[in-house]
């Protein structure tokens, strides 16, 4: 891996020298060749590891990727370049090697020749979807790279990792939504963090993980999105990679996430673990999808970029999830593949088919089997009180609702009382004084006043808009 390290450092430092500009069509397909003779040359240092020849794909495209999400070229290489890369323990069905970076901030994957070649057909619609779509669950891939030497060629994706190795992860699950051979096998299941499939998690989980209805419409329309995208650029067979950390679990075992405290007891490496944590830290906030997902749709981000859930014994959980394995296209071998499986066994359950069914598929078992809403996490709103007894009790206990529809019907009585009674004062103050309390016979000026009124009264309905000629007959 060091002539690997070598090369993309190579690659990164080279960029620095070239003037930002936009990025042009023909950008997406430029591949960069570069030769590392042992002794070095103009462009390249000396190194130990023999005459290799290092590619690097689109690098003005991926330097655009890494500026989007905010990734500085020196975090970069000291995340890649500057300490030997970790290899995990459980490779790819199809065969894929990964590593780690040492702040455990990026995953480096294998690719064979033809995912490859797909993957820079995909480059220029790739680059518009994270464009227009930057909170999506789909791989964020950050550089892709060739080594050869003696007639080997290894592919290298760089991506982010979705699973922070601070934390422990109780259980892992990689969805299809089919059901046909989707169990993890015996040799799988020996492992110490086996990757589960969907039966699995049928068996598990059959009530599904509970979210909260907020969360759950804004992962739902995330995922709908990024599903239309593949399925318009034909790719099937990807998963949806589901890890679970129990908190619950983790506090009665004492081993919950690896804090700083415990790195800086370790002696002679207080410094050095304090400041990777730190640039952790800082590189995950940079493109975290569902931390900035929550930010914008009003949810409460958790400090380790986790969506809180429960199972349902009710456990508290934080789930890592992402779309991965996206690099599979429904090209004729993958068509044949489905025929084949069709006719041994039921054709809508096997992983492999056209991509619009698989989309569906997919959608529905994720929002309907994997996550459901909770209604225990919704936020329920205030119950009427239906406890009767005297009226300043009722009156005290009455919802706020039930008080703004009340003082809006007072309201609007007394400016309807306010309108309709300021010209009536009016045409009775004209009308008394013309009146003579004499000439009403000595009658009581109360009674008569109240005569007065009630005509008015009648006249007032009459007279409220008269015509020009009945007003000068009056």
């Amino acid at each position: 891996m060091g002539a690997i390290q070598l090369g993309i450092a190579n690659s990164i430092g080279s960029l620095a020298s070239k003037p930002e500009r936009q990025l042009l069509v023909q950008d997406f397909d430029y591949i960069e060749n570069v030769a590392f003779p042992p002794d070095g040359s103009l462009t390249t240092p000396s190194h130990p590891y023999g005459d290799f020849r290092f590619k690097t794909y689109a690098p003005m495209a991926f330097r655009h990727f890494r500026d989007l999400f905010h990734i500085k070229p020196a975090d970069f290489l000291r995340s890649i370049c500057t300490e030997p890369l970790k290899e995990l323990s459980n490779p790819g069905a199809s065969g894929s090697i990964f590593y780690v970076s040492s702040d455990d901030q990026f995953i480096i994957k294998t690719v064979q020749k033809k995912e490859a070649e797909f993957f820079q057909r995909l480059l220029s619609g790739y680059y518009m979807n994270i464009h227009q779509n930057p909170k999506t669950l789909l791989p964020k891939f950050f550089g892709f790279f060739c080594y050869q030497s003696f007639g080997k060629n290894i592919r290298l994706l760089v991506m982010n990792n979705l699973f922070p190795q601070s934390i422990t992860i109780h259980e892992k699950y990689d969805l299809k939504g089919s059901t046909y051979k989707r169990m993890a096998s015996k040799a799988e299941r020996e492992k110490r963090s086996p990757t589960l499939k969907d039966l699995d998690f049928l068996n598990y989980h059959k009530d599904g993980v509970m979210l909260d209805a907020g969360t759950y419409d804004a992962l739902v329309k995330v995922l709908g999105r990024d599903t239309l995208v593949l399925r318009c650029f034909r790719i099937m067979d990807y998963s949806l990679l589901v890890g679970i950390h129990n908190m619950d679990q983790a506090n009665e075992a004492g081993t919950g996430n690896t804090t700083e405290e415990e790195g800086l007891e370790q002696p002679g490496t207080s410094k050095t673990i304090d400041v990777r944590q730190k640039r952790s830290q800082r590189l995950k906030s940079k493109f975290s999808m569902w931390g900035s997902l929550q930010e914008n749709e009003g949810f409460n981000t958790n400090p380790a970029d986790g969506i809180p859930a429960r199972n349902s014994k009710g456990e508290n959980l934080l789930l890592f999830i992402g779309i991965i394995d996206i690099l599979q296209s429904y090209r004729l071998s993958k068509k044949v593949e489905h025929i084949w499986k069709s006719v041994l066994h039921d054709g809508d359950t096997v992983s492999v088919h056209h991509p619009d069914f698989y989309a569906e598929r997919f959608q529905n078992f994720i929002q309907s089997k994997v996550f459901k809403k909770s209604p225990a996490l919704k936020h329920s709103p205030s119950r009427k009180r239906t406890t009767r007894r005297s009226v300043s009790d009722k009156e005290k206990e009455e919802d706020v609702d039930g008080q703004a529809r009340a003082s809006a019907r007072r309201t609007y009585r007394a400016d309807l009382e306010k309108k309709t009674s300021r010209p009536d004062k009016k045409e009775s103050r004209r009308l008394f004084a013309n009146v003579d309390p004499k000439a009403s016979g000595g009658e009581n000026p109360s009674d008569t006043e109240a005569e007065n009124v009630l005509h008015l009264e009648n006249v007032d309905i009459s007279i409220e808009e008269p015509p020009s000629s009945s007003r000068r007959e009056s």
